[in-house]
Formats: structure tokens, C-alpha cells, sequence
């Protein structure tokens, strides 16, 4: 992976890398680095610890100059602001020297002693260590917005796995290097890599409740659902153009057969309201096609300006 010239002369590569980000996660970073550290020590493998924090502003990074200065393994790196969990992981992803490399969220969801049994996962063969959380903890307003999710990137990349918003992850570091100029900009990190052709095999890993409430509003969720759309579905314009235009002439075919049956059988027609109601749906669709025109713009612009994804403030 590209990285930074620092972190490429830092010494003889680690076997393995754990990039964690973390955003206000002060309360949580001392169990995080004493359980990884002891399930990472009792690995044998040589190892790093990379922490991206995100703009944090409940002390996070101070912990962090903390554990720099205790643990020789720990790096870590702090953005000028809130940039988005996936830009934060590209931040770590591409300042991570090792082999093989484990993503996780560091808000204690994801059990740092499941991270051997993903590595050992790369080891055996595969280019990707796909977690699966097989007892997830969340409501159902979390869960069921993420079964919709899950189901489209199956449709649209084509690779049947059951739980692509799962963060903790192990990759095998060929497998990431070709697509560091898109991670970041493309949310679901790991569908883009798969999507390139990576094998993959699922980890059934533990996933405990989150303290507090989630980041994922619905208003968010949706707009991740628009983001799909717009990076894995080929053309969804076209697509959605043939099926309003099929479901708008079988709908006036209907309407049509059915007001010259009551004309004759009723001498009646009530055009009004079945047609304000046609009006209706065909605006809501003219909608969702107008906010997925707007996810394309958004991207071309960002393209356009050439905006960095995040800026760094300080490296450890």
C-alpha cells in the first residue's frame, strides 16, 4: 500500500497490521489496547497497531500520545476533523506495512480475540477474511435497513456473502493495494475490494450491544442506500427509466381498460381521483431518481475539485 515515507523506513515490515478507527472512543481505548495486545502477543506473529482518530473531541488522541509512549507496536494518526469512518480507514489502510491486515471498529462491537481466527482465515488461502456477525446485537431499526443493504451489494457485486457492513475484516495486503485510489471515496470498503475479484470466505465473529446510541440515523441509512446505488449498480438511470416507463404504459393500459368497462357497465368514470393518485406515484419515483441523479453529481464535483478525503494533523 502507498504509504507515507516515515512509515515505509520504520523498520522491518510486521506480519500483520490492525488498523482501528475510532471516533470519541476515550472510554473505551484502554480495554481495547490491553485486549488486543494480550490476544496479539499470545498470536506469535509480529504485529503493529495502527489507530486513525477521526476528529475526535473527548480526548481520544491524548489517550492515544498515552499509548504511543507505553507500546512501541502503537501508531497512530489524527485527522483535522469528522471525515467519515471510510475515509479514516483509508487513512490507516494505506500506513499499514503488514502482510496482512485487520479492520476493525474500535467502539468494543467487534471482540478483539476474534481477530486470529480472521487472520488464520487470509492464512490459509483466501484474499479476504469476511466477519460475519453471527449473534448481531442491534434493533431492528438498525438490522432491517442492513438486511436491504446487504441484499443489493449481493445483486449488484455479485458475491454472496451475508454481511458487508460488518467492519472487522482481515485482507491480505495484494488484495487492498488496487483499490486504495477508490477506498475512501466508495463507502463498503470491503464489497469494492471483492468486487475486483478477491476470494473471500465468512468468519463468524462476536458482536457485542453498543453503548449509547448508533451514528446510522435513518436519514443516513438512506442516503448509504442511495450510495450503493450509485457505486455498485451499473446503470441504474437506464434501468429505472425501462421499469418507469413499463410500470407507467401498463398502469394507463389498466386505467384504461378499466374506465371504458365502468363507462359502459356504470356510466360513470371517476378519472379524478385515480389519476391524482398515478400523479402521485409517478412523482415519488421521479424522486428517487432525482436523488440518485444527485448522488452521481455530488461524486462528479468531488472528483472535479480534487478535494482531499481528509487532512492529517498529527502522526505518532
Amino acid at each position: 500500500m502507498s504509504a507515507p515515507a516515515s512509515a515505509a523506513e520504520a523498520g522491518p515490515r510486521p506480519e500483520l497490521s490492525v488498523v482501528v478507527t475510532l471516533y470519541d472512543e476515550v472510554g473505551t481505548l484502554d480495554e481495547l489496547q490491553q485486549r488486543l495486545t494480550a490476544t496479539l502477543g499470545a498470536s506469535g506473529r509480529t504485529y503493529e497497531i495502527l489507530y486513525v482518530d477521526d476528529g475526535s473531541t473527548d480526548g481520544t488522541f491524548a489517550a492515544l500520545e498515552r499509548i504511543h509512549a507505553d507500546d512501541a507496536h502503537v501508531r497512530a494518526v489524527r485527522l483535522k476533523r469528522n471525515s467519515g469512518q471510510h475515509p479514516a480507514m483509508h487513512a490507516g489502510l494505506s500506513r499499514a506495512r503488514g502482510g496482512i491486515v485487520v479492520t476493525m471498529d474500535g467502539d468494543l462491537q467487534n471482540q478483539p480475540e476474534d481477530v486470529p481466527a480472521l487472520v488464520e482465515a487470509v492464512e490459509a488461502g483466501y484474499d479476504v477474511a469476511s466477519g460475519r456477525r453471527a449473534s448481531r446485537r442491534d434493533s431492528w431499526g438498525r438490522t432491517l435497513p442492513s438486511r436491504l443493504i446487504n441484499g443489493m451489494l449481493r445483486r449488484f457485486t455479485g458475491v454472496d456473502i451475508s454481511d458487508f457492513g460488518c467492519a472487522f475484516n482481515a485482507y491480505r495486503r495484494e488484495a487492498v493495494e488496487p483499490m486504495l485510489g477508490a477506498i475512501g471515496r466508495q463507502k463498503f470498503t470491503k464489497a469494492l475490494v471483492l468486487s475486483g475479484g478477491a476470494s473471500v470466505v465468512e468468519v463468524d465473529i462476536g458482536h457485542a450491544p453498543r453503548e449509547g446510541s448508533s451514528r446510522y440515523s435513518p436519514l443516513r441509512l438512506t442516503r448509504l442506500a442511495l450510495h450503493v446505488l450509485a457505486g455498485f449498480w451499473p446503470q441504474p438511470i437506464q434501468t429505472a427509466g425501462v421499469v418507469l416507463g413499463l410500470l407507467c404504459s401498463l398502469a394507463s393500459l389498466a386505467l384504461g381498460l378499466y374506465g371504458v368497462v365502468y363507462w359502459i357497465g356504470e356510466d360513470d368514470f371517476p378519472g379524478p381521483l385515480l389519476l391524482g393518485a398515478l400523479v402521485v406515484a409517478v412523482l415519488g419515483v421521479q424522486g428517487f431518481i432525482l436523488a440518485l441523479v444527485g448522488e452521481y453529481l455530488g461524486r462528479i464535483q468531488r472528483i472535479v475539485e480534487h478535494r482531499p478525503l481528509y487532512l492529517v494533523d498529527r502522526e505518532l
